[in-house]
């Protein structure tokens, strides 16, 4: 008798215990963490914000992230307002916010090395020929505006003189209005959009990606404050992230999906072509750039003097991949 008195307090037991674990989570107890991550346009270099969401890595390190859509540099404002968590922006818009005082910083890269193609149109024959040109860019300040500068320099032309930047919008106003001619005369633009310039009668004049230039591009970048108040999560972005990209290399048919889906690539071949270009770039172990920094720095310092003496290592935090590195994790992914 004592033995099933003893049973049956046993079950009463394990049954309150269940019945409170299904009652703690029935009032949100495990509910995943809510971030809003804001991105700036549908081009190749912030692919793997959408892939990593694609492939539901966030859900899997409990983030239930609100991906958002916030054109040209609204992303970054909202980032240092505390509307947003995290941004996928540029390391030149990152570095001039952070020039001016405010703490945002990188925590992991998606690309360290332009990609874009400087298309003209037909008449532009060398690059003497740009001089009295207009370039068009999405907006002044973005990673189109100083791209561009850094390229109209390393091609040995003043860029503040010999020519000017016209602020269109996103790329298919851009396409647009390089196209007819009347308001810029030439753009840089991602692959694989600057194919369809190229199909309309442009042509690539130079093409930055064969130019080996270390220049930190876009990168997942959040603020200190962020993460003082919240490592944990930002550590798990990042690890998912990081899954992000194995899943990546490991599941092409995910990645074409998220990239078809953000990019509204229909195309096969250049659906393919894209995943590829991805493939080529983003490194499995996504430390942001220092070098990439300092390319910056050496062309802002032509208008900001701050930037002369600005710390590379100030505008990173790579505590959080050093972590997953260190541990073995990184490594980890690619032995399974």
């Amino acid at each position: 008798m004592r033995v099933l008195i003893a049973m049956s307090i046993r079950r009463r037991s394990f049954l309150t215990l269940i019945f409170l674990i299904i009652s703690l989570a029935s009032r949100g107890s495990f509910a995943a963490d809510k971030i809003r991550i804001g991105y700036s346009g549908a081009t190749v270099s912030n692919a793997m914000l959408w892939v990593t969401d694609e492939g539901k890595l966030f859900q899997k390190n409990g983030i239930d992230p609100q991906i958002l859509y916030l054109q040209t540099t609204l992303g970054q404002t909202a980032l240092i307002a505390g509307e947003i968590d995290m941004c996928v922006y540029s390391g030149s818009l990152l570095s001039s916010a952070r020039l001016q005082g405010v703490d945002v910083v990188m925590v992991a890269s998606f690309l360290n090395k332009p990609l874009y193609r400087l298309v003209v149109r037909p008449e532009i024959k060398t690059v003497g020929d740009l001089k009295g040109k207009r370039l068009g860019i999405t907006r002044f300040g973005t990673v189109t505006d100083s791209m561009s500068r850094l390229l109209v320099g390393r091609l040995g032309l003043d860029p503040d003189k010999d020519v000017s930047y016209v602020q269109v919008g996103d790329v298919p106003v851009l396409l647009a209005s390089l196209s007819t001619g009347r308001i810029i005369d030439g753009a840089i633009i991602q692959p694989p959009y600057y194919l369809k310039a190229v199909a309309s009668g442009m042509h690539v004049l130079v093409n930055m990606q064969e130019m080996d230039l270390p220049v930190q591009q876009t990168g997942l970048n959040t603020t200190q404050k962020f993460i003082a108040k919240n490592p944990d999560i930002v550590r798990r972005a990042v690890k998912s992230v990081i899954e992000g990209i194995h899943l990546m290399r490991t599941n092409p048919a995910l990645a074409k999906r998220a990239l078809s889906k953000r990019m509204q690539i229909k195309d096969e071949k250049e659906l393919e072509d894209t995943y590829q270009l991805l493939k080529s770039f983003i490194q499995v172990k996504p430390y942001p750039s220092l070098e990439g920094f300092k390319t910056i720095f050496e062309d802002l310092a032509k208008r900001v003097p701050a930037a002369k003496t600005a710390n590379a290592k100030e505008y990173v935090d790579t505590r959080f991949i050093d972590e997953l590195d260190k541990s073995g994790y990184i490594d980890g992914l690619y032995r399974q």
